[in-house]
């Protein structure tokens, strides 16, 4: 590796991975937006095509879509509950050491997904479809080829067709042909609210064959949909004026109501014949739009297209993205010879707009963002660090940061869990919305890596934070991160002097029997490093290290072996080739602890890499990999793990990642982890320093925060 000195341009780095698009494709979509608030568009640079970007009817021609919804960190909706089911309602006893605990895992997704729900798993099925996150609207170009003339459907009509996705601005640039005329759409997000705005030029604005579609679908219970066009019945749109050029429209959806507030300059904004159906005419050859969506419809209503105009909106984003690009850590591999350098350095910078799009908000983000729903678009909050690790390590902690105060927001409900299976202090759960409210699952309730994961995210946070902002944390979180280890400390079963995480539990590779499994490889050695951050934060507030910790950490069972090489579990069948290669995470997304021997885990690493089912993996297990061997000191290895031509480990020419044909077309734990493996490899740990390949690799390198290393701690941990 070659490392350069002379500092990085930052533009010219993000300037070369634009995003350029020349036709229309079901998959391809682009998304603006600060995140906690996106909007997704299609080749018009607006939502003018639902159907062709539906999944569901994709998947009736054979193909794999993105739809295009608005979606934020707040716009929330609940079905009906007649039957008031509650969490109760969908237990299951389990038999423990300390004697029978309930767990809510009474929940079938293949009886949801099919719609032949059972009696016995009714009230998991409600209860794990709600709250669903909702898709606030779509604004989309309506075109006709003559005035009064059918609405086009088919993205084939248009004709050459250039989109830029340009990340420095966060602008997209729209350019088309219909009906053999120019149409231009400018495409930008506030980067302070929940606002987008549109300048549309063509000469089609002036007789009509060109107007503005505001649209509203109502909530969807569905897996992936975000939105149900079909019961219009079932929620309320009343537009009122708001002046010239301006309106609102208040929204109701049960007990959900929002308002979108509408700007123009100088255009016509009326009810259509369809219900929650409002079209925006303009009598000028360019039209100018905002809409700005409020969580409170009692919020005063901001009046006149100046102050709220287009040009306001574009000039912020620019401001905006320039500050984000400027801020924090960059990479630069201009001048590799090794081919694969500009594929990585394209990865790494359309990862790092997406994942500041979609999981840089004041809540956990679900998988696929705020672009499209999975899961009812409610959080896996084992995948939070994935999301939102590399902001720290990346030198961005304040992105972090943000979605930290959510989790004191929720510790009471985190306490009563806890508590309900017989332990103190606080169990975070797996999947949920934001109200912390658990979904029932035979898998999610009984996992438990998600565990200390507060207790990392706030570590990576301490330490890229200068010194004042570190007293504030340890401040702010001393309840959170005691109630986290305390939950953790007890979890462990003493036998005979050695402490175990023992059944029921759900490892990382979630496809074992939780009732009998025990001392997961990678949950074991993230049990000692949880607890040793735990004890980090109690000296930096100034009390002395919990006695009753360091006597578990001492004492954890070591990973059970087989040949000199680790495996999943310490129960039969000990080891599955298939799913997440998670055992490995054991060393290298945590650092060196006594529980795992280097050599060991290098020879398990290469056994992986030869045994694994691959097409069975995920996106976030070959960063995995490559943190491992970045961990075990061998770069080289590390970039063939990072780029394993697989087909989960690719990345689409928007940036997505996708998994699970059809029904995970993004998958952003994938873009995260990437951006967290290469700061591991870049900037090594406190005790380890980093570095790319020495053949083929020219690096500029800079603003990376080292990931932490526990070598002090292991050393102490000895010599007891």
């Amino acid at each position: 590796m070659t490392q350069a000195t002379a500092p990085i341009d930052r533009q010219a780095v993000v300037a070369r991975h634009a995003v350029t698009l020349t036709a229309a494709d079901p998959q391809h979509v682009l998304t603006v937006g600060n995140g906690d608030f996106a909007y997704t568009a299609d080749i018009t640079g607006m939502q003018t095509f639902t159907d062709y970007h539906d999944a569901k009817a994709a998947m009736m021609r054979g193909q794999v879509a993105v739809n295009t919804a608005t979606m934020s960190s707040w716009g929330w909706h609940e079905m009906p509950n007649p039957e008031g089911y509650v969490l109760d309602d969908a237990m299951s006893r389990y038999d423990t050491a300390r004697g029978p605990v309930s767990y809510p895992d009474r929940y079938d997704m293949e009886q949801a997904m099919r719609g032949n729900v059972t009696d016995e798993n009714k009230p998991g099925a409600w209860l794990h479809a709600n709250p669903q996150r909702i898709d606030l609207g779509r604004i989309g170009l309506q075109l006709r080829s003559t005035p009064g003339g059918d609405i086009e459907t088919d993205p084939a009509a248009l004709t050459g067709i250039h989109q830029t996705l340009d990340l420095w601005t966060g602008i997209i640039e729209t350019s088309f042909r219909y009906a053999g005329e120019l149409v231009r759409v400018q495409t930008a997000a506030a980067p302070d609210s929940a606002r987008v705005g549109f300048r549309i030029s063509s000469h089609l604005l002036l007789d009509g064959r060109l107007t503005v579609s505001v649209r509203f679908p109502y909530a969807s219970e569905g897996f992936f949909q975000t939105s149900d066009w079909d019961s219009p019945a079932r929620h309320t749109s009343v537009l009122t004026s708001g002046g010239s050029g301006s309106a609102s429209v208040l929204r109701q959806l049960d007990g959900t109501s929002y308002r979108v507030d509408l700007d123009t300059d100088g255009a016509d904004i009326a009810a259509s014949a369809e219900p929650h159906h409002f079209t925006v005419t303009a009598a000028q050859p360019t039209l100018e739009l905002v809409a700005e969506f409020l969580p409170d419809p009692a919020v005063p209503r901001e009046q006149g297209a100046a102050t709220m105009g287009f040009p306001m909106v574009r000039d912020a984003s620019t401001r905006s993205w320039k500050a984000f690009w400027c801020s924090g850590a960059a990479l630069d591999f201009q001048g590799s010879s090794d081919p694969r350098a500009y594929e990585l350095e394209r990865r790494t910078v359309l990862s790092q707009y997406l994942t500041a799009v979609n999981s840089a908000g004041v809540t956990p983000p679900q998988e696929t963002g705020l672009i499209t729903n999975s899961w009812q678009g409610k959080f896996h909050l084992e995948m939070h660090l994935w999301h939102a690790a590399h902001f720290a390590t990346w030198g961005r902690p304040a992105l972090l940061e943000r979605s930290m105060p959510w989790y004191l927001s929720i510790l009471d409900q985190a306490r009563a869990t806890a508590a309900r299976q017989g332990y103190p202090g606080a169990r975070w759960p797996k999947h949920v919305g934001p109200d912390g409210r658990e979904s029932p699952s035979p898998i999610g309730s009984l996992l438990i890596w998600q565990q200390p994961h507060p207790l990392y995210l706030l570590e990576l946070l301490w330490r890229a934070s200068d010194a004042d902002k570190q007293s504030t944390l340890v401040n702010d979180y001393a309840e959170l991160v005691h109630e986290t280890a305390t939950f953790m400390a007890a979890f462990t079963e003493e036998r005979n002097g050695v402490f175990h995480l023992p059944a029921p539990v759900m490892p990382a590779q979630e496809f074992y029997d939780a009732a009998t499994t025990e001392d997961p490889t990678f949950e074991l050695a993230y049990w000692w490093w949880g607890l040793e951050i735990a004890q980090l934060w109690r000296e930096r507030a100034g009390h002395a290290r919990r006695e009753d910790w360091t006597q578990i950490q001492d004492n954890l069972i070591r990973p059970h072996s087989d040949g000199g090489r680790y495996t999943a579990v310490a129960t039969e069948p000990y080891l599955r080739c298939d799913d997440h290669p998670s055992l490995l995470a054991a060393f290298g997304l945590v650092p060196p602890t006594p529980l795992i021997d280097p050599d060991q885990m290098e020879k398990t690493l290469l056994d992986v890499l030869e045994t694994w089912d691959w097409p069975t993996a995920w996106g976030w297990d070959f960063p995995v990999m490559a943190m491992t061997a970045a961990r075990l000191g061998n770069p080289d290895l590390a970039i063939d793990c990072l780029l394993k031509d697989e087909a989960k480990n690719q990345l689409s020419p928007v940036g997505h990642n996708p998994q699970m044909r059809g029904i995970l077309p993004l998958y952003l734990p994938g873009n995260g982890s990437l951006l967290a493996a290469v700061s591991l490899i870049a900037a090594g740990s406190d005790t380890s320093p980093g570095g790319f390949p020495e053949t083929g690799w020219t690096v500029k390198a800079e603003g990376f925060i080292p990931w932490p290393s526990t070598e002090q701690a292991v050393r102490r941990s000895s010599a007891r």
